[in-house]
């Protein structure tokens, strides 16, 4: 089963170089059109095509693989529990970057960069809980 543990690490680390990255994108494409052009013509704005085709994709197998790896190996103590509520805070920061995608879409930037950095404030204590708690595994 090392093979569930590979796609989990890899999941997850896309993921969260997505809620690094997004947050970011969004605080640049709230400066306006012309700092926010299509990758290519007849494309999706960036901030979408992140979320939607790389964010989004991750979050979903790394939540999958990880609940696999929950369910494989019988794992049931303290440290996951306080693992499942930074996750929780990850998929917060995930879901307050896709509101802010469709504020800017429906041509709402105000607020979106004050809300951009929180979302990333949020994801990146959650990402450092995650990697202490699963490498201290503290016996509780």
């Amino acid at each position: 089963m090392p093979w569930i543990k590979f796609v989990h690490i890899m999941a997850l680390a896309s993921w969260c170089g997505a809620l690094l990255y997004l947050p970011l994108l969004l605080a640049l494409s709230a400066r306006g059109p012309a700092a926010a052009t299509p990758f290519a013509s007849g494309a999706p704005p960036m901030p979408r095509f992140v979320y939607n085709s790389l964010a989004t994709p991750a979050a979903l197998l790394a939540i999958a693989s990880g609940t696999l790896l929950f369910l494989v190996n019988g794992l049931a103590a303290g440290w996951l529990v306080l693992k499942l509520l930074a996750v929780a805070g990850m998929v917060m920061a995930h879901g307050a970057t896709g509101w802010l995608v469709m504020r800017l879409e429906q041509g709402t930037s105000h607020g979106v960069a004050p809300g951009a950095m929180a979302a990333l404030g949020l994801a990146a204590v959650s990402m450092l809980a995650v990697v202490a708690l699963v490498l201290a595994k503290p016996v509780f």
